[in-house]
């Protein structure tokens, strides 16, 4: 009697554990059903795969070759890379494939001539492959990988290098051999930068630095003889020694300083306390581009104003998503850069706790 009962009691204490156990798979099962943003993630995900062409290209307007990249990046933020085999990986294997066909970049290493896209175009594409470095389909992508990448960097570098007015000087604009600079081309050569010198790639510390110094003269509050900023908060402006700081200009100069190392500066602390009185608004000004540098570097400062900036993205990209999975620009420039565009700026606005691309990664 005694045994039965105490074979009787492991059974039921084994049954009732196989239940808890099937119960707490249920709950995660059901809580990754409803969470919203991976179901955003994926409804955006076969959005752009809709809009992929025969050749690989993924866009639904011009700039092809950096849309692609764009879409690229916006996948892989949520996990999606050429060597998966699922469908989503086979997408993002043909439009890498694209992005990386001959005619894409000229000699000089540059990819913005043949989609027209300048100097953003290739500061995208650059750092869409240096973060792609080493996740290619097989060994041979990786090395066509490699071999775009250099090239392109080597190009960053001489626009660089362009005689330059001091006050311009370790920034880039519209071409290759411009002769002044801005702060919104020069955010994305600066992050192609730091993501080639992570990837181990050619990258002279002192590129990184002259870049850093022109960051600071694109900071609106004034700062004195040591360097150090006079007032606790202030923003980036899109062109140096101007006191207008924006919404945009200040989100992309906070992320472009932590990425470059620079976390505990006095002016990212200041455009983060900016940025907090100053949210992203959806009638603002390039709303999509200025929110996926606001998401990205508010996440980077932690504690709440991550946890803030959380919220409000989530609130203000959630409920917007169209029925195709798209997001549609509020008006302004970004109405005509198209849905490839928004929906792609949106999912790396929205994927910023996952951890998958190593440029976002403190």
């Amino acid at each position: 009697m005694t045994t039965a009962l105490c074979c009787s009691c492991l059974w039921l204490g084994l049954a009732t554990s196989v239940v808890d156990l099937r119960a707490q798979s249920t709950q995660i099962h059901e809580k990754e059903a409803v969470d919203p943003i991976r179901t955003a993630m994926d409804r955006a995900t076969r959005y752009l795969i809709s809009k992929q062409r025969e050749d690989g290209g993924i866009t639904d307007r011009q700039y092809d070759t950096t849309m692609t990249s764009l879409a690229i990046m916006a996948m892989a933020s949520t996990g999606i890379t050429p060597e998966s085999l699922d469908d989503s990986g086979q997408a993002s294997r043909r439009a890498l494939d694209f992005v990386l066909r001959s005619d894409r970049q000229d000699q000089q290493g540059y990819f913005g001539n043949r989609d027209g896209s300048r100097m953003y175009g290739h500061g995208i594409t650059t750092l869409m492959l240096t973060e792609m470095l080493g996740m290619g389909a097989d060994a041979e992508q990786d090395h066509r990988i490699y071999e775009r990448c250099q090239k392109a960097i080597d190009l960053i570098l001489s626009a660089q290098q362009q005689n330059k007015p001091s006050k311009y000087q370790g920034g880039w604009r519209y071409t290759p051999n411009s002769n002044d600079a801005d702060l919104s081309v020069s955010v994305w050569q600066l992050m192609a930068l730091r993501s080639a010198k992570n990837d181990g790639l050619d990258v002279p510390a002192e590129a990184i630095s002259i870049a850093v110094d022109y960051l600071k003269r694109s900071y609106t509050a004034r700062i004195d003889n040591r360097g150090l900023p006079l007032e606790d908060t202030g923003g980036f402006s899109y062109l140096p020694d101007r006191r207008s700081p924006t919404f945009a200009m200040t989100a992309a100069g906070l992320l472009a300083m932590q990425v470059c190392g620079q976390y505990e500066s006095p002016l990212v602390s200041g455009a983060a306390g900016w940025l907090e009185q100053h949210p992203p608004k959806w009638n603002e000004r390039f709303f999509f581009y200025g929110t996926y540098y606001y998401a990205q570097g508010m996440h980077q400062r932690g504690g709440q104003q991550a946890e803030s900036a959380r919220r409000i993205v989530s609130e203000l990209l959630l409920d917007r998503q169209q029925p195709d999975g798209s997001w549609v620009a509020p008006g302004g420039e970004e109405a005509g850069a198209g849905k490839v565009y928004t929906t792609s700026m949106a999912m790396l606005s929205l994927s910023v706790g996952y951890h998958y691309l190593p440029i976002y990664q403190r």
